[in-house]
Protein backbone atom coordinates (compact mmCIF):
# COMPACT_ATOMS: atom_id res chain seq x y z
CA UNK A 1 0.00 0.00 0.00
CA UNK A 2 1.43 3.71 -1.07
CA UNK A 3 2.30 5.94 2.00
CA UNK A 4 -0.13 9.23 1.34
CA UNK A 5 0.18 12.90 0.99
CA UNK A 6 -1.75 15.49 1.76
CA UNK A 7 -2.08 18.27 -0.88
CA UNK A 8 -3.39 22.10 -0.93
CA UNK A 9 -5.14 21.40 -3.74
CA UNK A 10 -6.40 24.64 -6.24
CA UNK A 11 -7.24 23.31 -9.32
CA UNK A 12 -5.17 25.45 -10.60
CA UNK A 13 -2.45 24.30 -13.41
CA UNK A 14 0.57 23.44 -10.62
CA UNK A 15 -1.53 21.55 -7.75
CA UNK A 16 -3.65 19.94 -10.63
CA UNK A 17 -0.25 18.65 -12.64
CA UNK A 18 0.65 17.68 -8.71
CA UNK A 19 -1.68 15.02 -8.64
CA UNK A 20 0.01 12.69 -11.05
CA UNK A 21 3.36 13.67 -10.42
CA UNK A 22 3.48 12.96 -6.78
CA UNK A 23 2.33 9.39 -7.67
CA UNK A 24 5.11 9.43 -10.78
CA UNK A 25 7.76 10.25 -8.76
CA UNK A 26 7.17 9.15 -5.18
CA UNK A 27 4.35 6.65 -5.30
CA UNK A 28 2.15 8.62 -2.96
CA UNK A 29 -1.22 8.50 -2.78
CA UNK A 30 -2.48 12.17 -3.04
CA UNK A 31 -5.54 13.40 -0.47
CA UNK A 32 -6.85 16.87 -2.06
CA UNK A 33 -7.71 19.41 0.54
CA UNK A 34 -9.35 22.35 -0.50
CA UNK A 35 -10.55 25.59 1.73
CA UNK A 36 -13.20 27.80 0.90
CA UNK A 37 -11.58 30.92 1.60
CA UNK A 38 -14.16 32.95 0.14
CA UNK A 39 -12.69 32.04 -3.50
CA UNK A 40 -16.80 31.59 -4.95
CA UNK A 41 -15.63 28.89 -7.04
CA UNK A 42 -17.60 25.60 -8.23
CA UNK A 43 -16.06 23.38 -5.56
CA UNK A 44 -17.90 20.20 -6.42
CA UNK A 45 -16.33 20.87 -9.93
CA UNK A 46 -12.92 20.84 -7.97
CA UNK A 47 -13.71 17.90 -6.07
CA UNK A 48 -14.81 16.01 -9.17
CA UNK A 49 -11.46 17.29 -11.41
CA UNK A 50 -9.20 16.19 -8.47
CA UNK A 51 -10.47 12.71 -8.48
CA UNK A 52 -10.31 12.34 -12.27
CA UNK A 53 -6.24 13.60 -12.37
CA UNK A 54 -5.74 10.97 -9.92
CA UNK A 55 -6.64 11.66 -6.04
CA UNK A 56 -7.80 8.91 -3.91
CA UNK A 57 -9.84 11.51 -1.96
CA UNK A 58 -10.93 15.22 -2.38
CA UNK A 59 -11.99 17.36 0.44
CA UNK A 60 -13.79 20.44 0.65
CA UNK A 61 -13.57 22.35 4.34
CA UNK A 62 -15.57 25.43 4.50
CA UNK A 63 -13.03 27.67 6.40
CA UNK A 64 -14.98 30.86 5.44
CA UNK A 65 -15.92 31.58 9.60
CA UNK A 66 -12.06 30.69 10.58
CA UNK A 67 -11.05 32.60 8.49
CA UNK A 68 -12.20 36.17 8.99
CA UNK A 69 -12.72 35.64 12.54
CA UNK A 70 -9.50 33.95 13.51
CA UNK A 71 -7.25 35.60 10.71
CA UNK A 72 -8.51 38.24 8.90
CA UNK A 73 -10.18 40.19 12.31
CA UNK A 74 -6.73 40.19 13.72
CA UNK A 75 -4.68 41.44 11.25
CA UNK A 76 -7.13 44.39 10.67
CA UNK A 77 -7.19 45.09 14.62
CA UNK A 78 -3.42 45.36 14.18
CA UNK A 79 -3.72 47.54 10.96
CA UNK A 80 -1.48 44.95 9.16
CA UNK A 81 -0.09 46.45 5.69
CA UNK A 82 2.51 44.92 3.65
CA UNK A 83 5.06 47.99 2.96
CA UNK A 84 1.82 50.40 2.58
CA UNK A 85 0.18 48.61 0.15
CA UNK A 86 -0.60 44.94 0.42
CA UNK A 87 -3.71 43.98 2.58
CA UNK A 88 -2.55 40.54 3.10
CA UNK A 89 -4.93 38.16 1.75
CA UNK A 90 -3.53 35.11 0.65
CA UNK A 91 -0.52 35.17 3.31
CA UNK A 92 -3.45 35.59 5.68
CA UNK A 93 -4.79 32.46 4.07
CA UNK A 94 -1.58 30.17 4.11
CA UNK A 95 -1.38 29.38 7.52
CA UNK A 96 -5.20 28.38 8.02
CA UNK A 97 -4.87 26.53 4.83
CA UNK A 98 -1.54 24.59 6.79
CA UNK A 99 -3.49 23.53 9.67
CA UNK A 100 -6.05 22.30 7.90
CA UNK A 101 -3.35 20.36 6.00
CA UNK A 102 -1.67 18.92 9.01
CA UNK A 103 -4.80 18.44 11.00
CA UNK A 104 -6.02 16.04 7.63
CA UNK A 105 -2.31 14.42 7.89
CA UNK A 106 -3.00 13.28 11.26
CA UNK A 107 -6.21 11.91 10.46
CA UNK A 108 -5.32 9.94 7.32
CA UNK A 109 -1.74 9.05 8.82
CA UNK A 110 -0.28 10.56 6.35
CA UNK A 111 3.47 10.91 6.39
CA UNK A 112 3.85 14.42 4.20
CA UNK A 113 1.75 17.36 3.19
CA UNK A 114 2.34 18.94 -0.21
CA UNK A 115 1.96 22.51 -2.57
CA UNK A 116 2.18 24.11 -5.30
CA UNK A 117 4.19 26.78 -4.92
CA UNK A 118 7.75 27.67 -6.73
CA UNK A 119 10.69 28.15 -5.24
CA UNK A 120 10.66 32.07 -5.73
CA UNK A 121 7.30 32.63 -4.49
CA UNK A 122 6.79 33.52 -0.63
CA UNK A 123 3.85 30.96 -0.15
CA UNK A 124 6.36 28.02 -0.09
CA UNK A 125 7.93 29.69 3.46
CA UNK A 126 4.30 30.21 4.27
CA UNK A 127 3.45 26.64 3.99
CA UNK A 128 6.79 24.75 5.00
CA UNK A 129 6.96 27.22 8.13
CA UNK A 130 3.87 26.62 9.42
CA UNK A 131 3.76 22.93 9.34
CA UNK A 132 6.75 23.19 10.77
CA UNK A 133 5.76 24.98 13.66
CA UNK A 134 2.36 22.57 13.82
CA UNK A 135 3.75 19.11 12.98
CA UNK A 136 7.49 19.50 12.82
CA UNK A 137 7.19 15.37 12.27
CA UNK A 138 5.70 15.95 8.85
CA UNK A 139 7.51 16.38 5.10
CA UNK A 140 6.60 19.00 2.96
CA UNK A 141 6.87 18.00 -0.34
CA UNK A 142 7.09 21.01 -2.96
CA UNK A 143 6.72 19.02 -6.72
CA UNK A 144 6.70 23.00 -8.93
CA UNK A 145 9.90 23.39 -6.98
CA UNK A 146 11.64 20.04 -7.87
CA UNK A 147 10.14 18.91 -10.73
CA UNK A 148 12.15 22.21 -13.12
CA UNK A 149 9.60 22.65 -15.53
CA UNK A 150 8.60 26.54 -17.08
CA UNK A 151 5.19 27.42 -16.75
CA UNK A 152 4.74 26.66 -20.80
CA UNK A 153 6.29 23.07 -20.34
CA UNK A 154 3.86 22.36 -17.03
CA UNK A 155 0.52 23.63 -19.36
CA UNK A 156 2.50 20.77 -21.96
CA UNK A 157 2.50 17.98 -19.24
CA UNK A 158 -1.25 18.77 -18.35
CA UNK A 159 -2.06 18.74 -21.66
CA UNK A 160 -0.14 15.40 -22.62
CA UNK A 161 -1.95 13.23 -19.77
CA UNK A 162 -5.31 14.86 -20.13
CA UNK A 163 -5.27 17.32 -17.03
CA UNK A 164 -7.48 20.01 -17.70
CA UNK A 165 -6.52 23.75 -16.27
CA UNK A 166 -7.73 27.17 -16.76
CA UNK A 167 -4.55 28.38 -18.09
CA UNK A 168 -3.18 29.21 -21.44
CA UNK A 169 -0.50 30.34 -23.49
CA UNK A 170 -3.31 32.87 -23.90
CA UNK A 171 -4.31 33.32 -20.65
CA UNK A 172 -1.43 32.92 -18.60
CA UNK A 173 -2.52 35.28 -15.68
CA UNK A 174 -1.92 33.71 -11.76
CA UNK A 175 -4.57 34.47 -9.81
CA UNK A 176 -5.79 33.87 -6.11
CA UNK A 177 -8.86 34.62 -4.29
CA UNK A 178 -10.24 34.53 -0.90
CA UNK A 179 -12.85 36.56 1.04
CA UNK A 180 -9.88 39.70 1.70
CA UNK A 181 -8.74 40.05 -1.30
CA UNK A 182 -7.16 38.77 -4.97
CA UNK A 183 -4.12 38.80 -6.23
CA UNK A 184 -2.83 38.71 -9.97
CA UNK A 185 0.49 38.19 -11.50
CA UNK A 186 2.40 36.87 -14.31
CA UNK A 187 2.01 37.59 -18.34
CA UNK A 188 1.96 40.67 -19.10
CA UNK A 189 2.18 42.06 -15.29
CA UNK A 190 5.48 41.35 -15.44
CA UNK A 191 6.72 44.09 -16.87
CA UNK A 192 6.39 47.22 -14.27
CA UNK A 193 5.79 49.85 -16.75
CA UNK A 194 2.82 48.14 -18.37
CA UNK A 195 -0.24 49.43 -17.08
CA UNK A 196 -2.54 46.65 -15.73
CA UNK A 197 -5.41 45.83 -18.63
CA UNK A 198 -8.77 46.11 -17.91
CA UNK A 199 -9.49 42.61 -18.27
CA UNK A 200 -7.43 41.60 -14.77
CA UNK A 201 -9.75 43.16 -12.80
CA UNK A 202 -13.03 41.23 -12.08
CA UNK A 203 -13.83 42.64 -8.53
CA UNK A 204 -13.74 46.40 -9.08
CA UNK A 205 -15.19 48.61 -12.12
CA UNK A 206 -13.06 51.29 -13.34
CA UNK A 207 -13.18 54.17 -11.73
CA UNK A 208 -14.07 56.23 -15.17
CA UNK A 209 -17.08 53.92 -15.13
CA UNK A 210 -17.89 54.07 -11.52
CA UNK A 211 -21.08 55.73 -10.39
CA UNK A 212 -20.98 59.45 -11.00
CA UNK A 213 -22.94 59.90 -8.04
CA UNK A 214 -20.78 59.00 -4.37
CA UNK A 215 -21.75 56.27 -2.26
CA UNK A 216 -22.41 56.32 1.74
CA UNK A 217 -21.75 53.69 4.00
CA UNK A 218 -21.56 53.68 8.23
CA UNK A 219 -19.63 51.04 9.77
CA UNK A 220 -19.78 49.69 13.34
CA UNK A 221 -16.81 48.64 15.26
CA UNK A 222 -16.84 46.77 18.73
CA UNK A 223 -13.47 46.35 20.18
CA UNK A 224 -11.90 47.11 16.76
CA UNK A 225 -13.77 44.54 14.80
CA UNK A 226 -16.37 45.38 12.17
CA UNK A 227 -20.33 44.19 13.39
CA UNK A 228 -22.79 46.87 11.63
CA UNK A 229 -22.99 47.88 7.84
CA UNK A 230 -25.57 50.84 7.86
CA UNK A 231 -26.70 49.90 11.64
CA UNK A 232 -27.44 46.59 10.31
CA UNK A 233 -25.50 44.03 12.21
CA UNK A 234 -24.05 41.36 10.17
CA UNK A 235 -21.07 37.88 10.66
CA UNK A 236 -18.16 39.09 9.11
CA UNK A 237 -18.51 36.61 6.17
CA UNK A 238 -21.29 38.88 4.90
CA UNK A 239 -20.42 41.90 6.43
CA UNK A 240 -16.97 41.51 4.22
CA UNK A 241 -18.56 40.04 1.10
CA UNK A 242 -21.24 43.06 0.81
CA UNK A 243 -18.43 45.65 1.57
CA UNK A 244 -16.61 44.05 -1.67
CA UNK A 245 -19.77 43.98 -3.80
CA UNK A 246 -20.76 47.62 -3.20
CA UNK A 247 -17.12 49.40 -2.93
CA UNK A 248 -15.77 47.18 -6.05
CA UNK A 249 -18.71 49.15 -7.91
CA UNK A 250 -17.30 52.53 -7.01
CA UNK A 251 -13.64 51.21 -8.21
CA UNK A 252 -12.58 51.07 -4.24
CA UNK A 253 -9.79 48.43 -3.60
CA UNK A 254 -7.19 48.53 -7.10
CA UNK A 255 -3.40 47.96 -5.85
CA UNK A 256 -0.62 47.86 -8.06
CA UNK A 257 2.74 46.93 -5.74
CA UNK A 258 6.48 46.06 -6.67
CA UNK A 259 6.92 44.16 -3.76
CA UNK A 260 9.77 42.89 -1.77
CA UNK A 261 9.27 39.32 -1.73
CA UNK A 262 10.71 37.29 1.28
CA UNK A 263 13.20 35.20 -1.13
CA UNK A 264 14.91 38.53 -1.98
CA UNK A 265 13.53 39.56 -5.43
CA UNK A 266 10.77 42.36 -6.60
CA UNK A 267 7.73 41.08 -8.03
CA UNK A 268 4.84 42.99 -9.73
CA UNK A 269 1.62 42.40 -8.01
CA UNK A 270 -1.44 43.33 -8.59
CA UNK A 271 -4.30 43.17 -5.92
CA UNK A 272 -7.99 44.04 -5.88
CA UNK A 273 -9.65 44.23 -2.22
CA UNK A 274 -12.83 46.13 -1.94
CA UNK A 275 -13.91 45.30 1.72
CA UNK A 276 -10.22 45.12 3.25
CA UNK A 277 -9.14 49.17 1.84
CA UNK A 278 -12.58 50.23 3.25
CA UNK A 279 -12.46 48.28 6.54
CA UNK A 280 -8.61 49.21 7.17
CA UNK A 281 -9.05 53.30 6.76
CA UNK A 282 -12.09 53.23 8.68
CA UNK A 283 -10.32 51.34 11.72
CA UNK A 284 -7.75 53.34 11.53
CA UNK A 285 -10.17 56.42 11.21
CA UNK A 286 -11.76 55.29 14.95
CA UNK A 287 -8.49 54.70 16.67
CA UNK A 288 -7.40 58.06 15.86
CA UNK A 289 -10.78 59.26 17.80
CA UNK A 290 -10.30 56.88 20.71
CA UNK A 291 -6.49 55.93 21.27
CA UNK A 292 -3.87 58.73 22.02
CA UNK A 293 -1.10 59.92 20.42
CA UNK A 294 1.56 57.95 22.15
CA UNK A 295 -1.07 54.43 21.71
CA UNK A 296 -1.09 55.40 17.87
CA UNK A 297 2.26 56.10 17.38
CA UNK A 298 3.15 52.95 18.64
CA UNK A 299 0.47 51.11 17.07
CA UNK A 300 1.81 52.07 14.32
CA UNK A 301 5.10 50.00 14.95
CA UNK A 302 3.52 46.87 15.97
CA UNK A 303 1.57 47.05 12.81
CA UNK A 304 4.37 47.25 10.73
CA UNK A 305 5.97 44.32 12.64
CA UNK A 306 2.82 42.67 12.80
CA UNK A 307 2.20 42.54 9.01
CA UNK A 308 5.76 41.79 8.07
CA UNK A 309 5.28 38.55 10.29
CA UNK A 310 2.55 37.31 8.45
CA UNK A 311 3.84 38.46 5.67
CA UNK A 312 6.93 36.44 6.29
CA UNK A 313 5.07 33.20 7.05
CA UNK A 314 5.24 33.62 10.86
CA UNK A 315 2.03 33.41 12.14
CA UNK A 316 2.80 30.46 14.81
CA UNK A 317 5.03 31.64 16.54
CA UNK A 318 5.23 33.19 20.12
CA UNK A 319 6.14 37.06 18.84
CA UNK A 320 2.63 36.90 16.56
CA UNK A 321 1.08 35.71 19.68
CA UNK A 322 2.59 38.33 21.86
CA UNK A 323 1.95 40.75 19.79
CA UNK A 324 -1.83 39.46 19.11
CA UNK A 325 -2.04 40.23 22.91
CA UNK A 326 -1.14 43.57 23.26
CA UNK A 327 -3.21 43.82 20.06
CA UNK A 328 -6.54 42.62 21.82
CA UNK A 329 -5.58 45.16 24.83
CA UNK A 330 -4.88 48.57 22.94
CA UNK A 331 -8.38 47.83 21.03
CA UNK A 332 -10.45 47.86 24.61
CA UNK A 333 -11.99 51.58 23.42
CA UNK A 334 -12.37 51.05 19.49
CA UNK A 335 -16.07 51.23 19.50
CA UNK A 336 -17.69 53.24 17.45
CA UNK A 337 -19.08 54.26 13.78
CA UNK A 338 -16.87 54.98 11.24
CA UNK A 339 -19.01 56.86 7.85
CA UNK A 340 -16.77 56.54 4.69
CA UNK A 341 -17.53 57.88 1.01
CA UNK A 342 -16.95 55.94 -1.79
CA UNK A 343 -16.27 57.90 -5.31
CA UNK A 344 -14.24 56.95 -8.47
CA UNK A 345 -11.77 54.74 -7.13
CA UNK A 346 -11.64 56.48 -3.57
CA UNK A 347 -12.37 55.94 -0.12
CA UNK A 348 -12.75 58.81 2.47
CA UNK A 349 -13.18 58.88 5.88
CA UNK A 350 -16.15 61.63 6.34
CA UNK A 351 -17.43 60.78 10.05
CA UNK A 352 -16.32 59.18 12.81
CA UNK A 353 -18.07 58.76 16.52
CA UNK A 354 -17.47 56.86 19.74
CA UNK A 355 -18.73 56.59 23.24
CA UNK A 356 -14.88 56.14 24.27
CA UNK A 357 -14.10 59.10 22.00
CA UNK A 358 -11.46 61.52 23.01
CA UNK A 359 -11.83 63.98 21.18
CA UNK A 360 -13.66 67.34 23.44
CA UNK A 361 -15.67 69.67 21.20
CA UNK A 362 -15.45 71.92 24.42
CA UNK A 363 -11.88 71.95 24.19
CA UNK A 364 -11.38 72.05 20.66
CA UNK A 365 -13.64 75.03 19.42
CA UNK A 366 -12.92 78.68 18.89
CA UNK A 367 -16.24 79.67 19.33
CA UNK A 368 -18.60 80.00 22.42
CA UNK A 369 -18.12 77.39 25.11
CA UNK A 370 -14.52 77.32 24.67
CA UNK A 371 -12.96 75.38 27.95
CA UNK A 372 -9.52 75.34 27.11
CA UNK A 373 -7.30 77.46 29.26
CA UNK A 374 -5.40 79.62 26.68
CA UNK A 375 -3.27 81.26 29.91
CA UNK A 376 -1.81 77.98 30.62
CA UNK A 377 0.37 77.96 27.25
CA UNK A 378 3.13 80.07 27.83
CA UNK A 379 3.89 78.15 31.07
CA UNK A 380 3.84 75.06 29.11
CA UNK A 381 5.87 76.36 25.92
CA UNK A 382 8.26 77.36 28.50
CA UNK A 383 9.05 73.62 29.97
CA UNK A 384 8.58 72.17 26.57
CA UNK A 385 10.87 74.52 24.54
CA UNK A 386 13.48 74.34 27.99
CA UNK A 387 15.66 71.79 26.30
CA UNK A 388 15.96 73.52 23.20
CA UNK A 389 16.64 76.95 24.99
CA UNK A 390 19.08 75.48 27.30
CA UNK A 391 21.15 73.89 24.47
CA UNK A 392 21.29 76.88 22.30
CA UNK A 393 22.69 79.07 25.24
CA UNK A 394 25.53 76.73 26.16
CA UNK A 395 26.28 75.26 22.96
CA UNK A 396 25.75 77.96 20.28
CA UNK A 397 24.10 75.87 18.19
CA UNK A 398 23.92 77.19 14.84
CA UNK A 399 21.63 76.33 11.40
CA UNK A 400 23.15 74.39 9.36
CA UNK A 401 23.72 75.13 5.45
CA UNK A 402 21.94 72.81 3.30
Amino acid sequence: MADKVVLAYSGGLDTSVAIRWLKETYNLDVIAVTADVGNERDFSAIREKAVNTGAVKALIIDAKDTFVNDYVFPALRANAIYEGAYTLATALSRPLIAKLLVDIAREEKASAVAHGCTGKGNDQVRFEVSTAALAPELKVLAPAREWGMTRQETIDYAQRYGIPVPITAASPYSIDENLWGKSIECGVLEDPWVEPPEEVFTWTRSPAAAPDAPGYMEIGFERGIPVTLDGQKMDGVSLIQSLNETAGKHGVGRIDHLESRLVGIKSREIYEAPAAVVLLQAHSALETLTLTRDQSRFNDRVAQEYADLVYNGLWFTALRQDLASYVQSAQRFVTGEVRVKLFKGACRIVGRRSPYSLYSHSLATYDEGDEFDQSASPGFIHIWGLPAKTQAQRQNIKPLNT
